[in-house]
């Protein structure tokens, strides 16, 4: 995920804004870490660069 992609990027459950905590990272993008929700305090993983953005409820 490249670090500017966190600019747009809302919570899909309340539409607050994310923070990010970065795991590791390659030269311009990172690899694994955490998207948070400020507002609703629901946490979004990162893995080989892809944040999984679906609401708790509808992960595997």
């Amino acid at each position: 995920m490249k670090p500017d992609l966190l600019e747009i990027l809302r919570c899909p459950v309340c539409r607050g804004e994310l923070t990010l905590s970065v795991r590791s990272r390659d030269a311009e993008e990172i690899v694994a870490g955490t998207l948070r929700c400020a507002r609703c305090g629901v946490d979004y993983p990162i893995e080989d660069g892809i944040p999984d953005l679906l609401p708790p409820d509808q992960r595997p």
